[in-house]
C-alpha cells in the first residue's frame, strides 16, 4: 500500500501562537508529528502535510472554540471531517506526561479508538454573530452594575448635605443626579470629592446603558432573524434566546437528540435514589449559562403562566419541593427549545437551499 492509498487520522494540540499536529494510522500508530504557526500560511501547511501521509479519514482537534476555531473551519472548507477532542484527564497526564507531541498523539488516538465523537460548532454563521455581541453586552450590564454599587457604597459615607440630596433614588435616577453634580475646586474636601467621584460614576453608568441599549437593539433585531420560534416561546426573550442559540450553535443537528440537548443545559435529572427514597436531583454539569436561561423562563412562567401556575400547585400537593419542581419545568422547558431550535434550523437550510438554487439558475 502507498503513502496515498494509506488512511490516516490527524491529532492537533493548539495553542495561541502555534499549533503541533500529529499522524496516527487506522490501528493508532505513531507516523509523524510536526509544528506550524497558528497563521493563515500555517493552516494551509498543515492541511497539506496532513494529506501528504495518505487519505485522512478525520483530525481531531483540541480547543475548537477558542485557539482552534479558525483551524477547525479551513479544515472543515477542505473537506475534511473534524472531530471536536477534549483534553487529555489528569490520571492520563500523570502516566503519560504532557507535551505538545504526547497531547497531538492522544487527539489523534481518541479519535481513531471512538472516544471522542463530538462534532464541534461551525462557527461561520448568525449565531456566531450574536455570540459575539453579546460578549461586549456582558461586560457593559456587569461594569454598569458595578459603576451602581459604588455609587451607593459612597453615598454611605459621604456628607449628610449629598445624602440628603441622592436619598431614595432609583439607579436610573441616581445616574442622571450624580452626572449633574458640579463639583467644587477644592477637591481636598470630602464632599467636593464625593461629588467628583459620584459624577464620574453618574456619567460612566449612563455611557454604559447607552451601549446596552444599541446593543440589545441590534442582537434583537440578529435574533428574530435567526429563530422567531424561540421567541414565540412563553417567557423567551432576545437576550435568553440569543443566549441559548449561542449555546447550540450554527449547527446545533450537531446534538443528536433532545436528551443531548438538556444534557448541555444541565437539566437531565440525576438520580439520587437510596433505600426506599426514589428521587433524582439537579444536575450540576452542562452550560451553566444556557442553564440560567432556562432558569429565567421557569420563573417567568411560574409567575405568570396559569398552566405552569396550575403544575406547580399540583406537584407541591404530592410533597416536591421549590427545587425539585422547577427541575422538572426546565426539562419540560428544554424539550419545547430544543423543538423550536430544530424547526429554526430547518428553516434555514431550505432559506439557503433556495439560494442556491436562484444563484444556479441565474448563471445557467
Amino acid at each position: 500500500m502507498t503513502d496515498q492509498d494509506r488512511e490516516v487520522t490527524g491529532g492537533v494540540d493548539t495553542h495561541g501562537e502555534t499549533h503541533h499536529a500529529a499522524v496516527v494510522d487506522r490501528i493508532g500508530r505513531h507516523l509523524a508529528d510536526r509544528e506550524f504557526p497558528a497563521t493563515g500560511a500555517g493552516y494551509r501547511q498543515l492541511l497539506a502535510w496532513l494529506r501528504s501521509h495518505g487519505k485522512v479519514a478525520a483530525v481531531g482537534v483540541e480547543g475548537t472554540g477558542a485557539y482552534g476555531a479558525e483551524l477547525a473551519r479551513v479544515l472543515r472548507e477542505a473537506g475534511l471531517t473534524v472531530v471536536e477532542v477534549d483534553r487529555p484527564d489528569r490520571k492520563t497526564r500523570r502516566m503519560k506526561g504532557k507535551s505538545d507531541p504526547i497531547d497531538a498523539y492522544a487527539a489523534a488516538t481518541a479519535v481513531v479508538s471512538g472516544r471522542a465523537s463530538g462534532i464541534p460548532k461551525t462557527r461561520d454563521g448568525i449565531v456566531e454573530a450574536i455570540r459575539s455581541l453579546r460578549v461586549p453586552r456582558r461586560s457593559a450590564v456587569k461594569a454598569r452594575t458595578q459603576a451602581i454599587n459604588q455609587a451607593r457604597q459612597l453615598l454611605i459615607t459621604a456628607p449628610e448635605t449629598l445624602r440628603a440630596q441622592l436619598r431614595g433614588l432609583s439607579a436610573a435616577e441616581l445616574a442622571q443626579a450624580c452626572a449633574r453634580l458640579r463639583p467644587g475646586g477644592k477637591l481636598a474636601e470630602p464632599l467636593h470629592a464625593a461629588k467628583a467621584a459620584l459624577r464620574r460614576l453618574g456619567r460612566r453608568i449612563l455611557a454604559l446603558t447607552e451601549e446596552i441599549e444599541e446593543l440589545d437593539t441590534e442582537l434583537k433585531a440578529l435574533t428574530k432573524q435567526a429563530a422567531p420560534e424561540l421567541l414565540a416561546l412563553n417567557g423567551v426573550g432576545p437576550d435568553v434566546a440569543g443566549q441559548l442559540l449561542a449555546s447550540a450553535g450554527d449547527n446545533p443537528d450537531r446534538l443528536r437528540s433532545e436528551a443531548a440537548f438538556a444534557h448541555l443545559c444541565g437539566v437531565a435529572p440525576i438520580p439520587a435514589s437510596s433505600g426506599r427514597r426514589d428521587r433524582h436531583r439537579l444536575n450540576r454539569g452542562g452550560d451553566r449559562a444556557a442553564n440560567h436561561a432556562l432558569h429565567t423562563i421557569v420563573l417567568s412562567r411560574m409567575r405568570w403562566d396559569e398552566r405552569t401556575r396550575a403544575y406547580v400547585q399540583r406537584r407541591t400537593g404530592d410533597g416536591l419541593v421549590k427545587k425539585d419542581i422547577m427541575r422538572c419545568l426546565k426539562r419540560y422547558v428544554v424539550r419545547e427549545v430544543y423543538r423550536a431550535l430544530m424547526q429554526a434550523l430547518a428553516r434555514q437550510r431550505a432559506q439557503v437551499t433556495h439560494r442556491t438554487r436562484n444563484q444556479l439558475t441565474d448563471a445557467a
